[in-house]
């Protein structure tokens, strides 16, 4: 499994922007598609998850501002970012769980800076 992350880089506070994670590879019941970001020095956190029913579950720090999303048939999983914040700066890390099996993309970095 291939996690191929994009979208990243310099956003002004108040913007936007929208990360995409291309999934390929053995793409067989995918229970778990997820964002996860880690700012320096800091532990990685989950930023938002999206199930196969489709529910999805983000912490308290980018609730009604984030919004996973997916699409199946591209095996594609995005993130759109509105009204960031300076601490909404960290590398994002898209993730997939397959048949309990945990699989991660390489970081996409977002800075949020004016």
């Amino acid at each position: 499994v291939q996690l191929q992350a994009s979208g990243g880089g310099l956003v002004q506070p108040g913007g936007s922007l929208r990360l995409s994670c291309a999934a390929s590879g053995s793409i067989f019941s995918v229970s778990v598609m997820a964002w996860y970001r880690q700012a320096p020095g800091k532990q990685r956190e989950l930023v938002a998850a999206i199930i196969s029913d489709g529910t999805t579950s983000y912490p308290d720090s980018v609730k009604g501002r984030f919004t996973i999303s997916r699409d199946s048939a591209k095996n594609t999983v995005y993130l759109q970012a509105n009204s960031v914040k300076p601490e909404d700066t960290a590398s994002y890390y898209c993730s997939v769980i397959i048949r309990g099996t945990q699989y991660w993309g390489q970081g996409t970095l977002v800075t949020v800076s004016s």
